[in-house]
């Protein structure tokens, strides 16, 4: 049988999707990219935000009508179903199987179990299958090491350190969903980093829901700084960053060793959502004002070559025209390399949206593009200070008129960041660079991107 998959949502969601896909993968199942093609369709969803919530009912709606055509089942997993399963039961009846976060320790046996069955009550009924469900064990452990199929590409792949989240912020239903925070173990870890080692992957992205508290429930402390060293460690492994790190987390031992390890990129993504002390509280933030302020000054002194990256929360309840433009003055004060900002999603059963003076949408819109106005002219300027440096850049594509190499820079996510485009003079063959480390004077930028040239 053929299956298809769609994995919405976070890089997290991602690597439950390509657990699942190497699951069918070793039972003989062949793996197809286009819907059409699949006799089985399995689709990931996140169940986050309300926008995160309408695009994952709106797309097991639109592959539920494959079903009129060669698909036979149609199975859905992931936060959503572990939010709202009994209501997807019952509005969704073209889904032949859900299956919630806490039961992926018997997800393969539920897929299995809802095929064979459906093949022999047909065999011997002919009548249509039914939706069953199956009690799951107690303690899942789907958070263990498994084989997984990479479809980020040959260059880099998401290594996920910890499930859950136990910072139980007030807007945030992750904790809800998810659980508390669960710690891998590190020997495990290191067994799939080697793995994909193995594959050629060049590039290693640590997650978690938050990175910095890594370790603390299964060794007592943060042990963050010491994986990272020993990914480092790794042959083959050329570059290795981690996001999510909230600012209370960093520690003085977690910025040397970012400071003087070569593998790992001088990047720090530290989620700080707002800056006024009223509003984080609010939040349930465990950070102030003047702690952000000064981690941040410290990496910058320990790290002058540092980049940074923040996202941002505008129209939580309760926020008022102070609260905003001290946010807006930081921004403008920090010079962020790269942040995104959310206008604030009430979000049913979480502690802020029973919190009075909610904001009207208008006005959160207002304030979101006065801060994306101002963060614009903040990356070019951050950008513009980079013509003339000479960076290391890994070639990952060529652009659709063949005209420039397109890569990144250390410095870069990817899916995320800019990108490097080098013109493509016919020095290089395609097959001698695609894929490959090449040094890169950067001549010009471009909105969010570098425009360079290959040092010969």
């Amino acid at each position: 049988m053929k299956v298809g998959f769609i994995s919405l949502g976070c890089s997290k969601n991602l690597i439950d999707t390509e657990i699942v896909i190497g699951m069918f993968k070793n039972n003989n199942y062949k793996i197809v990219n286009k819907p059409e093609d699949a006799d089985v369709l399995v689709i990931n969803t996140c169940g986050f935000i309300e926008s995160a919530k309408e695009e994952a009912i709106n797309t097991i709606l639109e592959m539920a009508e494959y079903k009129k055509q060669k698909c036979k089942y149609l199975i859905v997993m992931g936060c959503l179903v572990q939010r709202y399963y009994e209501d997807l039961l019952k509005s969704l009846p073209e889904v032949d199987l859900f299956i919630k976060i806490d039961e992926y320790d018997r997800l393969w046996e539920k897929i299995e179990d809802l095929i064979k069955r459906d093949i022999v009550q047909k065999s011997k009924t002919k009548t249509s299958k039914k939706i069953y469900e199956i009690k799951p064990l107690p303690m899942p452990t789907f958070n263990e090491f498994f084989e997984r199929v990479i479809t980020t590409g040959k260059n880099y792949a998401y290594l996920k350190i910890g499930e859950g989240c136990s910072n139980k912020c007030t807007y945030c239903a992750i904790p809800y969903i998810r659980g508390p925070f669960v710690s891998r173990k590190m020997e495990e870890i290191l067994e799939e980093a080697e793995m994909l080692a193995t594959k050629g992957i060049k590039e290693i992205i640590v997650i978690a829901q938050d990175t910095t508290k890594y370790g603390i429930d299964i060794y007592g402390e943060s042990k963050l700084a010491e994986l990272l060293e020993k990914l480092s460690e790794i042959k083959g492994i050329e570059w290795i960053r981690f996001l999510y790190s909230y600012p209370e987390g960093i520690t003085d031992k977690l910025i040397e060793t970012v400071a003087n390890n070569d593998k790992i990129a001088k990047y720090f993504d530290i989620p700080i959502q707002h800056i006024s002390n009223s509003i984080l509280k609010k939040m349930n933030r465990k950070t102030t004002k003047e702690n952000i302020t000064s981690i941040i000054e410290k990496i910058k002194n320990k790290i002058p070559d540092v980049t940074l990256r923040t996202s941002l929360i505008v129209g939580f309840p309760g926020e008022t025209e102070k609260d905003f433009y001290e946010l807006l003055d930081f921004v403008k004060a920090a010079k962020f390399d790269k942040l995104g900002t959310f206008m604030y999603s009430k979000e049913e059963g979480t502690p802020a949206a029973r919190l009075p003076e909610q904001i009207h949408g208008n006005t959160k819109k207002a304030r979101y593009n006065k801060i994306m106005k101002e963060q614009a002219k903040i990356s070019l300027e951050n950008l513009e200070e980079k013509i003339g440096n000479i960076y290391k850049v890994l070639i990952e594509n060529i652009s659709f008129d063949g005209k420039y190499f397109v890569g990144r820079t250390m410095q870069d996510v990817p899916e995320e960041d800019g990108l490097v485009y080098i013109k493509n003079d016919g020095k290089y063959k395609v097959e001698d660079i695609l894929n490959h480390f090449v040094e890169c004077g950067i001549e010009k930028v471009s909105n969010y991107d570098l425009i360079g040239k290959i040092r010969d």
